[in-house]
């Protein structure tokens, strides 16, 4: 078998997108008489600097001869690459492996390309150690970590993407909401992150100016061809099914608060340390606590509604928070309520006339001014809590493609999915 692996072909700005490249170089191959086995899109870190919005990469495995795949490969991603904007930098290896049986060093950068910052040369130095053919710029990181994915991780779901004719790109989509929302509401849970009903948003459809119309993911491959064949739009030029680690929170990886760096993102332990602050932009600021060490967390304004679940967090609650860091700050994606504060101290009441007390002095608790009743110190009195223990995510409208909806299960703690 052959591998092929593409990556960084589209542009913020321009447009394109690297998994129409390769959808592109899978027809290209069945043109040249090669079978294509299996597609995955593959979604790495999402803290890489040069990333486009999704930091996609892919993978194409057909029986088709290396050099011919390679050939076929460079000479479309030569063809649809936004080269001219100099932050796009393609890159394409071709291996002569299945995605089942690639080297063990393979999959361990597939891995760490999801949840560390690679550079270039550690992987030119891999690929020529393994005598891999490869061509381009700093695209061959994605697309050496696309070849190793499926051996690297063990959950996977599914992309149905369907693409719009070229020559109608950077022009709005027509796509007919009522039948979107319905077909979502139809195949939900099954296929999830198709719209977001709180903010009425089609979240399947993307707003950059590339050839993507729309896209839905879910847990099996029937069920995101049947919410794609029921939505209403504009002609569909093509249309394709990648198996890719979306929704998986391949991402995360367990850590400390003390251990925490830039680059990477974590599912950490803590305690609530200040009091939730909402600052300028709507963002949502607090800090949480293990041991002496503390970490700033942050829930940004695109989130929405998920803020209001982090403003409903006291100091004292134990909780696991989800995101990346960066600049020091971990960014908020989901988090869990383990343990939660349930009473507060406050100044005593008197028993005979039930007005606050006063401080009798330092260290000499407090005092009635009129009754001349006493109490040795503050008093625990229950608090009311609109949060109740479990998990919470941010909306589908906010949702990073590789973080994991709550509705998809496995998780350890009651959840709350965001619809």
């Amino acid at each position: 078998m052959t591998l092929v692996g593409l990556d960084d072909t589209d542009s913020r700005e321009r447009g394109m997108c690297t998994t129409y490249v390769a959808a592109r170089v899978a027809e290209a191959i069945a043109t040249a008489g090669g079978s294509v086995d299996r597609r995955l899109l593959i979604r790495l870190n999402p803290a890489v600097e040069f990333k486009t919005r999704g930091n996609a990469a892919l993978c194409v495995e057909t029986d088709l001869d290396p050099d011919r795949a390679f050939d076929i490969a460079t000479a479309v991603t030569d063809d649809f690459a936004e080269t001219a904007d100099p932050n796009t930098s393609p890159g394409v290896v071709v291996a002569d492996a299945s995605a089942d049986a690639v080297p063990d060093a393979v999959a361990t950068f597939a891995r760490r390309a999801l949840r560390e910052l690679i550079g270039v040369d550690e992987a030119t130095d891999l690929l020529d150690r393994l005598a891999y053919r490869h061509d381009g710029g700093r695209g061959r990181i994605g697309a050496l970590a696309a070849l190793g994915a499926h051996r690297a991780f063990d959950d996977w779901t599914y992309e149905r993407i369907a693409y719009r004719e070229l020559d109608r790109c950077g022009t709005p989509r027509d796509v007919d909401r009522e039948s979107a929302f319905a077909a979502a509401e139809a195949a939900y849970p099954d296929a999830w992150d198709t719209v977001d009903r709180v903010e009425d948003e089609l979240v399947c459809v993307p707003s950059a100016p590339g050839p993507i119309l729309y896209g839905i993911r879910g847990d099996d491959p029937a069920s995101v061809r049947r919410v794609a064949a029921s939505i209403e739009s504009e002609p569909v030029d093509r249309a394709v099914t990648y198996l890719t680690n979306q929704g998986t929170d391949a991402h995360l990886r367990a850590g400390t608060v003390e251990s925490v760096r830039d680059g990477r993102a974590y599912r950490l332990d803590g305690v609530v340390d200040d009091a939730p602050e909402t600052r300028a932009g709507g963002h949502v600021h607090l800090t949480i606590r293990d041991g002496s060490t503390t970490l700033p967390c942050v829930a940004f304004e695109p989130t929405k509604r998920f803020r209001d679940r982090v403003r409903d967090l006291r100091p004292g609650d134990r909780v696991t928070v989800c995101g990346e860091v960066g600049g020091g700050t971990l960014k908020l994606e989901k988090f869990a309520l383990r343990e939660r504060v349930t009473t507060e101290r406050v100044v005593p009441s008197c028993p005979d006339c039930s007005r606050s007390m006063e401080s009798a002095g330092r260290g000499q608790g407090y005092r009635c001014r009129d009754c001349d009743t006493t109490a040795p110190g503050r008093v625990a009195r229950p608090v009311e809590r609109a949060l109740d223990p479990g998990w919470y995510e941010v909306p589908p409208c906010a949702r990073r493609h590789v973080a994991k909806p709550l509705v998809r299960g496995g998780f350890d703690a009651p959840t709350h999915p965001e619809r």
